[in-house]
């Protein structure tokens, strides 16, 4: 990657904490849920100890379950081994103020063993894999992210007392690019903005969605791991924003039977100069390069054994219906939404968007995903199919995985995750599969009791 100026130089940090602006320095790293996990610090403890050192965290922190419970099947960690601890190394260009903590900078964290070696089944060490592979031919990839939210008029703990169910949502109807619903909920769209601004992301947009209270704020698309960090950043600041609003938002993938929450993913390359590879002559088949039709070949050829990735949870699942904006075909078409993959722009612009990911997803796994297809796709010259021009819900293209067992398995046996992300990436997520179905399978839903308490 690039050398990049960090939303906070260090030695801005040492003047801050100096001046009193800043007493308090969060270090954290993304789980396997996409979720930051780590440690507030005293600031001058962080510059004069952990800055350079680095600090520890147990390493059952990715070999637990979405609730944080101790599961078992994981290598790297158990009862049996221990829960020992992995060191948290900070990323200084990482470095932001959190505008929406008082005092307070943050920095996303590598892991690594005691040894100094990487732990290969962190998410941001396997998109660094994937990026370094790209790197070896002079190739970076840019990216952005599209994610979606629905607010709810009630606060996380009232939420949470009536178990998620009969919430008021902050818009009672469709208010896909009104303005005047985001006008009902702009106070809390506007700090999200400007407060993601002020801790160094790029804010382009915010916009209102069809299911009641569903919001899209929009960010510049930056170098894949840039995104993915900032994706993580701006999800937690959204809930702690929002929970000091009083009001609460859900980034799930499939909150009801209406629209989902989705994250659409938009993906360029650029070779060392910054020119987007992807982009053709006039003579090309529609304005797109050898290498975008390599690298689109290779999404539609692994996208159902990498759907793991695109969709990680059960509720994820559920997005997929005809008819919905989320995809059901494995296609692709230019600016057709109807497809899971959808070329947009030209020139400089060309890229491609996959539609898969929900509000669920987690970026670093997501991104890595689309960039060992693309590079699966260019090693073995795939031909790019010919494109949907029509309506994919209804035409005879493969279907993507309908539930996360069906995933699950075909990412455990596939040849080009194993070849891609190696046995022990492929064995960790596979188990994070299993330990969520198994709690799935033994619970009693709501559908369940209203079914069966009395009619049956």
């Amino acid at each position: 990657m690039a050398d990049r100026t960090p939303p906070l130089a260090v030695e801005e940090l040492r003047t801050l904490v100096a001046d009193g602006e800043i007493d308090t320095v969060v270090l954290a790293f993304p789980d396997m849920q996409g979720r930051l996990q780590g440690k507030r610090f005293a600031a001058r403890f962080f510059l004069d100890e952990v800055l350079e050192h680095g600090t520890e965290g147990c390493n059952y922190l990715l070999a637990v379950d979405t609730e944080m419970n101790t599961v078992d099947g994981y290598a790297m960690s158990s009862w049996e081994r221990g829960y020992g601890d992995f060191a948290m190394h900070p990323d200084p260009s990482t470095l932001r103020r959190v505008p929406w903590n008082a005092g307070t900078a943050l920095l996303i964290a590598d892991l690594a063993w005691n040894d100094g070696a990487p732990v290969v089944a962190a998410p941001r060490q396997i998109l660094r894999r994937q990026l370094d592979r790209l790197a070896e031919r002079g190739l970076t990839a840019q990216v952005g992210t599209e994610l979606e939210f629905i607010v709810f008029k009630d606060t996380y703990e009232q939420a949470w007392d009536a178990r998620y169910r009969g919430l008021t949502p902050a818009n009672q109807y469709n208010i896909d690019y009104s303005v005047l619903g985001t006008g009902r909920v702009e106070p809390l769209l506007r700090r999200i903005r400007n407060e993601m601004q002020a801790a160094g992301l790029t804010v382009e947009s915010a916009k209102g969605e069809c299911n009641p209270g569903q919001h899209e704020i929009a960010f510049k698309y930056d170098e894949a791991l840039v995104t993915c960090d900032q994706h993580a950043v701006y999800k937690t600041g959204a809930k702690e924003i929002a929970s000091q609003e009083g009001v609460s938002l859900t980034f799930m993938a499939k909150y009801d039977e209406r629209e989902g929450n989705s994250c659409h993913i938009h993906l360029s390359l650029a070779d060392a100069d910054g020119t987007n590879v992807m982009a053709g002559s006039a003579q090309d088949p529609g304005g797109m390069s050898e290498t975008m039709r390599r690298f689109l070949a290779g999404q539609l050829a692994a996208l159902r054994d990498f759907a793991l990735l695109y969709a990680p949870n059960i509720n994820s699942y559920k997005r997929f219906q005809p008819g919905s904006f989320a995809p059901t075909a494995v296609a692709w078409g230019h600016d057709n939404r109807t497809c899971a993959l959808r070329v947009v722009g030209h020139g400089r612009s060309m890229r491609f968007e996959n539609r898969l990911p929900g509000g669920d997803v987690n970026p670093h796994l997501a991104v890595a995903g689309l960039v060992a297809a693309g590079l699966y796709g260019i090693e073995h010259e795939l031909e790019l199919p010919e494109a949907c021009t029509g309506n994919a819900y209804t035409s005879a293209y493969e279907h993507v995985p309908t539930t996360l067992r069906e995933a699950a398995e075909l990412w455990e046996n596939s040849p080009v995750a194993r070849a891609a992300f190696g046995d022990e990436v492929v064995a960790h997520y596979r188990n994070m599969a299993r330990v969520e179905l198994e709690a799935f399978d033994a619970a009693v839903t709501d559908w369940e009791l209203r079914r069966s308490f009395e009619r049956m």
